[in-house]
């Protein structure tokens, strides 16, 4: 009998209880009941790959099919999909088979605008599949510089490179060099010293920010000790990063939890670590929905330099993130 009472306690009913206490120190009392209410699964977004299509080309290929889009108001390129079709319609298209648009979250795309690639540098994406920002990257590229993409499982590199050659980055090009590696990231910046002008780590987080109530797939593994492992690990990425940014370039670091340690707590880390080589810049994006960074967590105090870091607010359309843009002082 005490076994299946304990059995039935022990069956995921909504989030983790310490997760929601948790959020309340991290979103504020007085919005955390209203945030609560956005881990829900959130409407098809998608982006036109300008690397194939332009905004009107598909804007009127989807019209003539009856879609229905409703505008991103901080990204002219991105789209949320109305009721009156579905996500599976969407990828039927030939518009997605050929790699005109790209069905991607819409706080992902935030990362790639804030690292502000531009045509002719050199440009890493440190942890790059399934390549939804690689392929933004290249796009705001125009297919011109250096771009290296790294991603060191196996079957999600490979699911990058069909992603690749999908919408079009791995064409060939005139002044184009892009480059696909599977290799550790701290090993892979020791080959590139102060080489590139700008680098994203897209980091390996606990991704709160994904959690579905009710759906115990999304947040059954999540516990306060894989969030320390993560954050030991996002550590040595960062500064292995920062290795390989040349100095004056511009290094995005970006996670889709909530997690302060895996999140301002990185960034304070590094300043503490590197001092005024480090300089935290604001991201200044008109439209999107943000909170304020935390300023300390569990009575440690945080840089200064932290307040300029991003939040990204959720709501029912796009998912919490965390964004930092980093300059390297020379």
């Amino acid at each position: 009998m005490g076994r299946k009472k304990q059995k039935k306690k022990n069956l995921p009913k909504g989030l983790p209880e310490t997760f929601v206490e948790r959020l309340s120190g991290i979103v504020g009392t007085s919005q955390c009941q209203q945030v609560l209410k956005t881990f829900i699964d959130r409407p098809t977004t998608f982006r036109v790959n300008t690397l194939k299509a332009t905004k009107a080309e598909v804007m009127e290929a989807l019209a003539d099919r009856g879609f229905k889009t409703k505008n991103v108001s901080w990204y002219g390129f991105a789209f949320i999909l109305q009721p009156n079709k579905t996500k599976r319609e969407l990828t039927e298209l030939d518009l997605y088979t050929s790699g005109k648009i790209y069905i991607q979250s819409l706080a992902s795309m935030v990362p790639p605008l804030a690292i502000g690639a531009q045509p002719g540098e050199q440009i890493l994406d440190l942890t790059a599949a399934p390549g939804s920002k690689t392929s933004q990257i290249a796009a705001a590229m125009r297919r011109q510089g250096e771009l290296v993409a790294n991603e060191l499982n196996k079957v999600r590199f490979f699911r990058l490179k069909a992603n690749m050659d999908t919408l079009g980055v791995s064409d060939e090009a005139e002044g184009w060099n892009f480059i696909m590696r599977m290799e550790d990231g701290s090993a892979l910046c020791r080959q590139y010293s102060e080489y590139f002008d700008r680098i994203l780590v897209d980091a390996p987080c606990s991704g709160e920010a994904r959690f579905i109530e009710g759906v115990p797939k999304t947040y059954g593994y999540w516990n306060e000790k894989k969030i320390k492992r993560l954050a030991f690990r996002q550590h040595k990425l960062l500064l292995a990063a920062w290795s390989a940014l040349k100095p004056g370039g511009v290094l995005v670091y970006s996670t889709c939890t909530m997690a302060p340690e895996e999140n301002e707590a990185r960034i304070d880390k590094l300043v503490e670590r590197l001092g005024s080589e480090v300089a935290v810049e604001k991201i200044d994006m008109p439209g999107l929905k943000t909170y304020p960074p935390l300023t300390s967590w569990k009575g440690r105090e945080y840089s200064k330099e932290v307040k300029q870091t991003l939040r990204v607010l959720p709501t029912e359309e796009i998912e919490g993130f965390f964004v930092a843009r980093l300059r390297k002082n020379v």
